[in-house]
């Protein structure tokens, strides 16, 4: 049976989050489906003695450092159609029902079988509207690196037995992200919620001794901060004014408001990072690309940017002096909840934590930690690139590319860490071939209109597709697993197509 392009499905399977899409178009289009990886379970369906909590189950085989602190719950009889997923189990949540939360996927592997199936089941069937009788839809899976065979095998026999696929790939996800870029070689910094991924590419092949994660996340530089904001008594004064009437709030009713308000900025886009490495937005020297424009349909947008600028130059010289004197203070309003916030340059502190993780010491999650134990995110990629062999590194240092989702909205992280990185390669007592000279940032081509506005945030899902339409459309590629071959084989079917297991 032949498979056809609009047939494909694509499933990132990141920590926290999983992406979807079904069909792979001439302009390769951005994920239709994205959902929190997490599953729900009402507490009253089976008895409090059934419930076991566990936030450090990892994998077999894999690293003590990959263990997340989001909340685990195994229950011992719940079966799949038990489990609430995406916005059945949000609406329960809001409904304020005794729920269960767990996130199955947190380690990097699987934590539960179970729960990870009613994820995936879920995607295909809720959200992307397949049928399994007639399930003509192979699918090209990304995961975690470093996965065992069993996890592969286990894998394979789900989608096959319990989805009825055509077919199925599994792709790396920093492979995936790699590929993104059009580039073979390179170092991918995965920065998720609670977790930083580090890991080395050279020439199509993930360097596994050199792979790191640190517990450095989006989640640290929100609460972060959320404590600068605590510290601003004109933000506190605005959100939560004395003269109200009501009761003083909580500390968690706070820091609930807060990390919202940050929410808010994140996908407002008020916040980026400065750097003394970061480059200025050239000036518009005058010439527009016209057929860049209408592939990527902003022609509304860019009409709208030239009225603005005839505006701006007949304003007066006053206000254009006012202008330029709030800008230099960065100050914007922001409307949070039916109140109007003023804010300033603090906003841009978000990822500080990234950088000096000791700025974390007042906030419970690292106050049992040392000062040795907390590794910036430099220092944790530079060690990792350290551990490639030497010729290697030079190759690698080539295609710094920093994503996760945290990149889709601020902006100037990886020029960042490429300005902080520069000791890992000012060596200049080792002059040589082989001696890196200069780190370089990569991102997204250009030619991916549908992809310019996210950043590389969703490079793996990109990358994914890229590597689907390549492989399922040769019938007798040896990269994915057809019903043919599971049928002869077997689950182990898919460690023969997985070059990297064998």
């Amino acid at each position: 049976m032949a498979l056809r392009d609009a047939s494909v499905v694509i499933i990132e399977n990141a920590r926290t989050v999983v992406r979807a899409g079904l069909g792979l178009h001439e302009l390769l289009k951005t994920p239709s489906v994205i959902l929190q990886a997490r599953v729900g379970l009402r507490r009253h369906a089976s008895s409090s003695n059934d419930f076991q909590t566990n936030t450090a189950t990892v994998e077999n085989g894999a690293s003590s450092s990959r263990a997340s602190s989001l909340p685990f719950v195994v229950p011992s009889n719940a079966s799949v159609n038990d489990y609430l997923v995406g916005t059945q189990l949000d609406d329960a949540l809001a409904a304020g029902q005794d729920i269960a939360v767990s996130w199955p996927f947190a380690d990097g592997g699987v934590r539960d079988w179970t729960q990870a199936e009613a994820i995936w089941k879920y995607v295909l069937f809720n959200q992307l509207q397949l049928r399994r009788a007639q399930n003509e839809s192979p699918v090209l899976l990304s995961m975690y690196p470093g996965l065992s065979r069993d996890t592969y095998e286990r894998t394979c026999q789900i989608f096959f037995e319990r989805f009825n696929v055509a077919g199925l790939g599994i792709l790396e996800r920093p492979m995936a992200q790699l590929y993104a870029t059009t580039n073979l070689s390179g170092v991918v910094v995965d920065i998720e919620y609670d977790k930083t991924d580090i890991t080395p590419i050279y020439d199509g092949f993930i360097q596994r001794p050199a792979c790191d994660t640190i517990p450095l996340g989006i989640r640290d530089c929100q609460n972060y901060l959320a404590q600068i904001f605590r510290s601003n008594q004109n933000i506190m004064n605005v959100l939560f004014p004395a003269d109200s009437g009501s009761s003083p709030p909580t500390d968690e009713v706070v820091q609930e408001t807060l990390l919202a308000l940050i929410k808010q900025l994140l996908e407002e886009g008020h916040i980026r990072v400065p750097s003394d490495g970061e480059i200025a937005i050239p000036e518009d020297d005058g010439v527009t690309d016209i057929a860049a424009i209408v592939v990527a349909g902003k022609e509304k947008a860019v009409i709208e940017s030239g009225m603005k600028k005839k505006a701006n130059a007949k304003a007066s010289a006053a206000e254009q002096a006012r202008a330029r004197e709030i800008e230099a203070l960065d100050l914007i309003t922001v409307q949070f909840r039916d109140k109007s916030l003023t804010l300033g340059k603090e906003r841009h502190r978000l990822c500080e934590p990234l950088f000096d993780p000791n700025l974390l010491e007042a906030i419970s999650r690292y106050g049992t930690t040392t000062p040795e134990e907390r590794v910036s995110l430099q220092h944790a990629v530079g060690e990792a690139v350290r551990q490639v062999d030497i010729d290697m590194r030079q190759y690698i240092w080539q295609g710094l590319l920093v994503t996760g989702d945290l990149t889709r909205n601020v902006k100037g992280i990886a020029i960042a860490l490429q300005s902080r990185l520069s000791p890992f390669i000012a060596q200049p007592e080792l002059q040589s071939d082989v001696q890196p000279r200069l780190i370089r940032v990569i991102t997204l081509p250009e030619y991916y209109p549908e992809y310019r506005d996210t950043g590389v945030a969703f490079a793996a899902f990109l990358g994914s597709s890229i590597v689907a339409k390549l492989t399922f459309s040769d019938q007798h590629s040896k990269n994915f697993v057809s019903k043919a071959d599971y049928s002869q084989k077997g689950p182990h079917a898919i460690i023969e197509m997985s070059p990297t297991l064998l």
